[in-house]
């Protein structure tokens, strides 16, 4: 399957608005009102005449912060659940790092329920830190398994470090957050037996238990059922894998009903191949080729032992798939004309857009950077786009002429060549698609050149 060219019918048709869904507001006061909910059944509770005591004021405290801990880690679990309208609201890049910010907070407010709890027993008590402490884990029903559940979370929010990150394959690390759902888990026992804000009102029973259900509802639904279903529904098979460029390879893959799959041009899918050891590490991949009824494409540049692997699959390989995900998609256009800015293999979402994308000829220009002719994909679709659709192609080849810049030796000033390479830009909806830090500097030049935030269209694919 190559990019395959619209008519010139299909190239005028009207230009959708992109705008910002309601639902992001109504997601975000959700997730607000939740937390000030968890603090009215504390003060319902008295947790504020506690505070008037000094050992009974630590308690108090310590019981808050654990309570709002508890509600931000299932805000957490809910951000990354995959929920199909709460992804296509935000975008996977937004929650994943408020998925973070959110689970550093919580972790915070768990070691300091930890701390605040331990204390205060301890002096209401009249025994040592240590004597307390023990006698938790030993003696309180479901405490033992909450210090399990809190070593897991530790190892969870560890990993997530930046230093940590850097050191870990992608699919390491994707399998180690997977006991966050383990530490959530073991934390449910301790505050059902000795949790006495989850208990003490049937206010406090019905929320708690309905954050719960809501939160391994949406698991089992969509990060679970969905996937399973849309697999068996479409049961993908390898058709051929070919070489693209250097390092690069085309999957090309066959399925049922492909038709009704919900995926669009600048998606991308979690894709396990099973083709051996490693077949459950999830590797999330774009599409490179507008869907086709019984055929989808991705393509990929081996960078280490998974990428490698991909392109030794073999046809007849079998392919669970996740997703659609990612906003990075037609809907995201405003603007008659559109800039589309490339790196490296971040030509693929772009290269899928401007096979959907309705454009007249002249409204579409691609700038692709890659260090030389060789490191360039799929140049014969794009020379084919441009001489059937109009598109207009500027291929960016060299190393980088400075730190910090986005282009080849050769240019000046960033935004300045930005400017002469797309010299109306200003009125164009920019999309960009790179390694993030490139893409950081796209985007400031393209600001200096007057195009608005609201028109500059990207997803950072970091963890």
């Amino acid at each position: 399957m190559t990019g395959g060219a619209q008519s010139a019918d299909a190239a005028v048709r009207p230009v959708r608005t992109a705008a910002w869904s309601w639902w992001a507001d109504v997601i975000a006061s959700v997730g607000a009102v939740s937390v000030l909910i968890v603090v009215a059944l504390w003060v319902r509770g008295g947790g504020v005449q506690e505070l008037r005591g000094w050992a009974e004021g630590l308690t108090s405290l310590g019981r808050l912060t654990g309570l709002v801990a508890a509600d931000l880690l299932l805000i957490q679990v809910l951000l990354m659940a995959r929920v199909p309208w709460i992804e296509r609201t935000y975008g996977q890049d937004r929650l994943a790092r408020w998925h973070r910010v959110v689970g550093f907070v919580s972790f915070n407010l768990l070691l300091a329920h930890i701390v605040l709890i331990t204390v205060g027993y301890a002096e209401t008590g009249g025994v040592s830190v240590t004597a307390e402490a023990w006698s938790l884990v030993t003696t309180f029903p479901g405490v033992l398994l909450a210090v399990a559940g809190a070593v897991a979370l530790t190892m969870v929010v560890l990993t997530s470090l930046r230093a940590a990150r850097r050191r870990l394959r992608y699919e390491a690390w994707h399998l180690l957050h997977l006991y966050a759902y383990l530490g959530v888990g073991l934390a449910l026992p301790h505050q059902l037996w000795t949790g006495a804000d989850f208990t003490s009102s049937r206010a406090a029973t019905l929320y708690w238990w309905t954050a719960y259900a809501a939160c391994a509802g949406a698991v089992v639904a969509f990060r679970l059922g969905l996937p399973a279903w849309r697999t068996l529904r479409h049961r993908l098979t390898v058709a051929a894998v070919v070489a693209e460029a250097p390092g690069v390879h085309s999957i090309y893959m066959r399925g049922r009903h492909l038709d009704q799959l919900p995926a669009h041009a600048g998606q991308f899918f979690q894709w396990r191949f099973l083709s051996g050891p490693g077949w459950s590490r999830g590797h999330p991949y774009s599409l490179s080729a507008v869907p086709h009824d019984d055929t989808l494409r991705i393509t990929v540049r081996s960078r280490g032992e998974g990428s490698e692997k991909v392109s030794e699959l073999r046809p007849g390989t079998h392919v669970l798939i996740e997703g659609p995900y990612g906003r990075l998609t037609a809907a995201r256009r405003t603007a008659a004309r559109v800039t589309m800015i490339a790196s490296g293999i971040g030509i693929t979402p772009l290269r899928t857009l401007l096979e959907e994308l309705p454009y007249a000829p002249g409204e579409a220009t691609l700038l692709y950077r890659a260090r030389s002719a060789e490191d360039l994909v799929f140049r014969q679709e794009l020379d084919r786009l441009s001489a059937v659709r109009g598109l207009r192609v500027e291929y960016l080849l060299g190393s980088r002429g400075r730190k910090n810049s986005w282009l080849p030796a050769g240019f000046g000033d960033d935004a300045k060549a930005l400017s002469e390479l797309v010299p109306d830009i200003a009125q164009h909806d920019v999309f960009v698609c790179g390694p993030d830090e490139w893409m950081q500097t796209v985007v400031r030049a393209a600001r200096q050149t007057g195009v608005p935030e609201k028109r500059i269209h990207l997803e950072r694919f970091t963890w």
